[in-house]
């Protein structure tokens, strides 16, 4: 194999990895995303908190990016009647994308 050829396998691998990283931290953020909001907007409880952050997570998975995830959420907080706004929601997923990447790099 050619320097060429390891130099183009060693980006690959990087980009996986990268790829893999992305995306647990990703599934981290929405499920610690949904506990929060189950538990302080919700006022849900105990398993009903983690079956939440479940759903949170599957939801993401319907579109590319964040915005079915956001919409479910949103629509629950609203069938709650709980006063939230989508902004505010938008800068937890921030707060909570940095803890998932602290939290993912910690193990």
């Amino acid at each position: 194999m050619s320097g060429f050829d390891d130099r183009e396998s060693a980006f690959e691998n990087k980009f996986k990895h990268d790829q893999d990283l992305q995306f647990k931290c990703e599934v981290r953020r929405n499920k610690l995303l949904g506990e929060w909001v189950a538990s302080e907007v919700l006022g849900l409880s105990g398993d009903d908190v983690t079956a939440y952050g479940k759903s949170v997570v599957a939801a993401d998975f319907e579109k590319p990016g964040i915005d079915d995830m956001i919409g479910k959420v949103m629509g629950d907080i609203e069938a709650k009647g709980a006063d939230f706004s989508e902004h505010r929601l938008r800068n937890k997923v921030e707060e909570f994308m940095d803890e998932a990447k602290q939290q993912i790099m910690d193990e």
